[in-house]
């Protein structure tokens, strides 16, 4: 009686929780780049979803679905470049006089200088436009400060330093804004100094991490699905070797530019590859070579996903392998923290028992096909 209330109480938590997350799209933070030029000039280049600018769509909203405003989201996305650009110049004033920086603590006139508007192009994720500032910045400024309101969502921002002339720059590292507060002061006192290796390594890691925890839900329910497959430890690894060497290869050729899918393909099709495991897990009992082949095939495609993260975040030009692997091993990271959770929580506990199978692996693979199966459909151009 006992092992079924737990069951039953972990079902509906996971409903509660699939029907918290299906969606058309999540609420990404915008990236923000300041270039500090010796020339005088001070460069802001904020990728965000004017979609999501003009309808007030921010963190508060798991998914835009959740929006009052989601209805004229969805008109806003499927508009031209030149249609969705003539909805934002209304709110050009507004977005100046709501956003500043700082420059040893006096405000910078800006202006926008250009908006970059993709065409509408996949649907069924957040459209990126580029919205560029400019104002003037003197020479001896010592540091600056970025404020990026919350009600415009959260955000994540760095500075670099350029002299294009002698072909020398310094990136900071980003910071993460999660709060109506205005960045930390970033110091200019480092121009021309190479930055240091530990500080790429740790930068790109964090990035990695958090793209799995906790953002990463496609790539959280397809590492339960090899998890549920079998309580024993020896087909969990053999699983997830192939899926991490799979989205490894995938994630260095993408960023290297050597091979790369659009996201109306990618998208759905990782989805698919999550509704498969949990159907398959449900089907067999044991570990074979094609399920083997299936979830190295199944990595390529999330190695596409994990590139497309990082084609946003850009690379160290100078130091392009080492962003890439702390970037992997960050995903890596996350990956481990998830199998150790499921194996304290889970695995540990019951396991062994004769019921795992019936009580705990048949019902949750369900779960993540059902989910896995709607994303795939909701992800499909033609929806």
């Amino acid at each position: 009686m006992q092992i079924k209330c737990v069951s039953a109480i972990a079902f509906l938590l996971a409903i509660n929780f699939w029907a918290d997350n299906v969606r058309a799209d999540v609420v990404k933070p915008a990236l923000i780049e300041i270039s500090a030029d010796v020339t005088g000039v001070v460069r802001i280049e904020v990728r965000a979803s004017i979609e999501a600018l003009l309808t007030g769509i921010n963190a508060r909203y798991k998914n835009t679905k959740q929006s009052p405003n989601a209805a004229q989201y969805d008109e806003l996305r499927v508009l031209s470049a030149g249609q969705l650009r003539e909805k934002f110049k209304p709110f050009e004033s507004r977005f100046l006089g709501d956003i500043f920086l700082k420059a040893d603590g006096v405000r910078v006139p800006l202006v926008v200088s250009v908006v970059t508007i993709p065409a509408p192009g996949y649907t069924k994720v957040p459209r990126p436009s580029i919205i560029i500032l400019e104002g003037p910045l003197d020479r001896a400024t010592q540091n600056l400060q970025f404020y990026y309101p919350a009600r415009f969502g959260q955000s994540a921002v760095r500075v670099r330093q350029v002299d294009e002339k002698a072909a020398k720059w310094h990136w900071s590292q980003w910071q993460w804004i999660r709060t109506d507060e205005p960045s930390q002061m970033f110091s200019l006192a480092e121009l021309f100094t190479k930055r240091p290796a530990l500080e790429v390594i740790w930068s790109y890691i964090k990035i990695g991490y958090v793209h799995i925890l906790p953002k990463g839900l496609d790539h959280i329910l397809f590492i339960l699905g090899l998890f549920l497959f079998s309580p024993n430890l020896r087909p969990l690894l053999w699983q997830v070797t192939m899926f991490t060497l799979a989205h490894t290869l995938t994630l260095g050729l993408s960023m290297a530019g050597f091979f790369s899918l659009p996201s109306r393909i990618v998208e759905p099709l990782i989805a698919a590859s999550i509704a498969y495991v949990g159907i398959e897990n449900i089907r067999s009992r044991s570990l074979g070579n094609a399920r083997l082949v299936l979830v190295f095939a199944f990595g390529l495609l999330h190695g596409l996903g994990f590139a497309s993260v990082l084609a946003d975040f850009g690379m160290e030009r100078d130091a392009f392998m080492t962003s890439l692997i702390s970037f992997n091993v960050g995903v890596e990271f996350g990956q481990l923290t998830i199998l150790a959770a499921c194996f304290m929580l889970v695995g540990f506990w019951f396991g062994q028992k004769s019921w795992y199978r019936k009580i705990v692996t048949i019902p949750a693979s369900s779960l993540i096909a059902i989910v896995a199966l709607y994303w795939m459909v909701e992800r499909l151009e033609w929806i």
